[in-house]
């Protein structure tokens, strides 16, 4: 028997608030396929969380949305900062399928203007995501599928449709994006100004910022079918450290309303402008195909732990 697992549900939200939205466009990996112990018996779907009684809104101070935006450019480390980088290396571990012993290794590379790799290594074989600013291909040896497959007219769309290199909230006016104030809100115990961000095509969406540190604390992500409902979706950033003057979250965790549901994606190592060559981001060759074998691999103390 075979659990299938998702691999990519929580990069559109964790990459927003990175600055890379370019990657976070990149199409949904397919169902990755884990072969489990037959002698084993399958976990038990898990009960629905009862749902806690939201914490009362913080009273902090009156601002407008673009000093928001204009303290949350600053805290990120600047506009003119994140200008200059031209290309951006992050690698980590993503949990697949909620299993805590389970851990996919990435690497996601993206160079300006708009073009972005995705691997991800599992059972020896390496997955990818590409994309060179005109076209995309998805490689998935894991679906026993040797040669790139092309981005769907959907998934191209989406790709081509991204907010750019930095992110939707940096530079928003330029982009043709408007925000406005939607409240406050406790995110997981810390006062957040919650912003509503609606881009030049009509798409919105919320971004919760930490009225403290002004660093994103939580970014609304597409809700998903759970238990036959559509439920609401939100990733939380924590761990952000100090890359080059730039501040990145080495923690992101989705979680599903409602739901026992949470996906947690750890950054290990970042790199501000290596060398990247265009051929990195075009067409995959085929890749060679080995026999399945369950790739497991127990993160560190210190990756599992959101901070």
């Amino acid at each position: 028997m075979e659990n299938e697992v998702r691999i990519s549900k929580s990069w559109r939200a964790g990459c927003l608030a990175l600055g890379l939205v370019l990657a976070c466009h990149l199409p949904e990996a397919a169902a990755v396929k884990i072969q489990r112990d037959p002698s084993v018996s399958p976990a038990p779907t898990p009960p629905q969380a009862a749902q806690p009684a939201p914490a009362p809104a913080p009273d902090l101070p009156k601002l407008a949305a673009a000093q928001i935006a204009e303290k949350n450019a600053a805290a990120r480390g600047g506009l003119a900062a994140w200008r200059a980088v031209q290309t951006m290396q992050l690698s980590g571990k993503m949990e697949a399928g909620g299993k805590q012993d389970t851990w996919l290794p990435y690497t996601l590379q993206v160079k300006r203007p708009n073009k972005q790799r995705l691997a991800i290594e599992f059972e020896g074989q390496t997955s990818l995501q590409v994309y060179d600013g005109k076209n995309g291909w998805k490689l998935r040896p894991y679906l026993n599928r040797a040669d790139p497959e092309p981005f769907s007219p959907d998934e191209l769309r989406k790709t081509e449709q991204g907010p750019g290199f930095d992110g939707p909230l940096l530079d928003y006016q330029a982009k043709g994006s408007k925000i406005e104030v939607d409240g406050t809100e406790m995110v997981d115990g810390k006062p957040t100004y919650r912003l509503k961000l609606t881009d030049k095509l009509g798409n919105a969406h919320r971004i919760w910022i930490d009225a403290n540190t002004f660093l994103e604390a939580k970014i609304e992500d597409a809700p998903r079918r759970f238990d036959g409902k559509m439920r609401p979706v939100g990733t939380y950033l924590s761990d952000y450290r100090d890359v080059q003057g730039l501040k990145i979250p080495y923690m992101f965790e989705t979680r599903v309303e409602g739901v026992h549901f949470n996906h947690k994606m750890t950054v290990e190592q970042v790199a501000l402008n290596p060398k990247l060559d265009d051929a990195l981001f075009g067409k995959p060759a085929p890749a060679q195909l080995s026999p399945a074998r369950v790739f497991k691999t127990a993160p560190t103390a210190a990756a599992t732990q959101s901070k």
